[in-house]
């Protein structure tokens, strides 16, 4: 092992616990406010987690590759490096009592060496189950939760033949490393088997049976190291384009479907002995069948919703799981929509700048909040920013979002 990652003082190398640690009167370990928290991964997600985390005491460190990322506005220090540059990992992992993801697209060969070092939530095989979805599909299928039918499409593989066996419709996927939609198409007839083809020669590939769903749902559940589990209210999501568009919280589905969802997302957190935050996204067929699509160990996107409509929101009970700390109630103050702002709604003109989105329509509208990323430069499909409306039912919220949209 490089002299970079050797012992730090207060560490007991045994357990990787700081002195600043105690242990909690129901088991595992209680990281005390005041200790400093590390985020791997500095988007809006970790801009979030370290809000949270400050708001109740602790000190963030962000570790990130691009310079100016948003959670560095807020963070305590940010280590900008490469994520497979180990002595700036080493020194971040020493700096924190707890490292935590705030996406899953961080190379997990890295982590291993730092896990000594620190207390690394979730662990670093979870991750590594999670940014793959050759992986996760099969443990899936392993430990008998309910998912699509899948097939596995080596490098330079017979894609055709995966697709035979699964048949069509289907959906092509990159193995590793893909979200919104990326590194994904339909495939349908010939034609688009042969472009399939042509995309992901030289890749390792999932082709997906397409499923006919009544909507997508998704379950974010939060574990603590002693073992208790709380989820918040199921999310009914809509997408365009592949991006989240709307979160729609409480789901307009059966009670049964919600109470089957969340008891399928509260075993999966187990089985993987997840600490921290598990999102868990779902079909639900034509047939009233939940289908596991993907699973990811860190806030999501549907959770922004918890900002202003739960008692506790998906960032604090982040914190709260990884230090520990006794879990928040995750219940519905107020049914709520949170709706995406992407690059998008920037209007580029021919005669002068950019014209920014309306933020007056929101900003005066009273059960409505905004909440924006401190990102620079808009771009067509990124994530600048969300709202969230509040109202007496999820359609109301829905019809009162889709109308503060359009006038964004």
């Amino acid at each position: 092992m490089p002299s970079e990652f050797g012992s730090r003082p207060g560490v007991e190398m045994k357990t990787g616990l700081p002195r600043a640690t105690r242990r909690c009167q129901i088991g595992g370990y209680m990281i005390l406010p005041g200790s400093t928290l590390g985020v791997l991964g500095g988007g809006q997600l970790g801009r979030m987690f370290a809000q949270a985390a400050q708001s109740l005491g602790y000190r963030v460190h962000v570790f990130e590759p691009a310079p100016d990322c948003p959670a560095s506005a807020v963070a305590n220090r940010t280590f900008t490096a490469d994520y497979r540059n180990e002595a700036e990992l080493a020194a971040f992992a020493r700096s924190c009592a707890a490292v935590t993801y705030e996406f899953e697209n961080v190379p997990v060969e890295p982590l291993w060496k730092i896990e000594p070092l620190t207390r690394l939530l979730p662990h670093s095989s979870v991750l590594e189950t999670c940014q793959n979805r050759l992986r996760e599909k099969m443990w899936l299928k392993k430990q008998g939760f309910p998912h699509v039918t899948f097939a596995e499409v080596e490098v330079n593989g017979d894609l055709a033949a995966a697709v035979r066996r699964v048949g069509l419709p289907c959906v092509v996927k990159t193995a590793d490393f893909g979200y919104d939609g990326k590194g994904q198409r339909k495939v349908s007839d010939e034609a688009t088997l042969q472009a399939a083809a042509v995309a992901f020669a030289g890749t390792r590939a999932v082709v997906e049976r397409y499923v006919d769903f009544k909507c997508e749902l998704s379950v974010i559940v939060a574990r603590t190291e002693a073992g208790e589990a709380r989820c918040f209210p199921v999310a009914e999501n809509i997408h365009t384009k592949h991006i989240l568009d709307f979160s729609i919280v409480p789901a307009r589905v059966p009670a049964a479907v919600a109470k089957e969802a969340e008891d399928l997302a509260l075993a999966i957190a187990d089985r993987l002995q997840v600490v921290g935050l598990l999102a868990v996204e779902l079909f639900l067929s034509d047939r009233g069948e939940l289908m596991v699509n993907e699973l990811a160990p860190r806030p999501h996107n549907s959770g922004h919703w918890s900002l202003d409509g739960a008692r506790t929101s998906q960032f604090e009970q982040h914190v709260r799981a990884v230090c520990g700390l006794p879990l928040g109630d995750a219940t519905v103050r107020e049914p709520a929509v949170m709706v995406n702002i992407l690059g998008d709604a920037w209007k580029p003109t021919s005669a002068g700048p950019t014209v920014v989105p309306n933020w007056s329509a929101v900003l005066g509208t009273a059960d409505a909040k905004l909440h924006l990323y401190g990102k620079g430069e808009p771009r067509i499909g990124r994530k600048m920013g969300h709202f969230t409306v509040l109202a007496r039912t999820p359609d109301a919220a829905l019809e009162a979002a889709r109308a503060l949209k359009a006038r964004l």
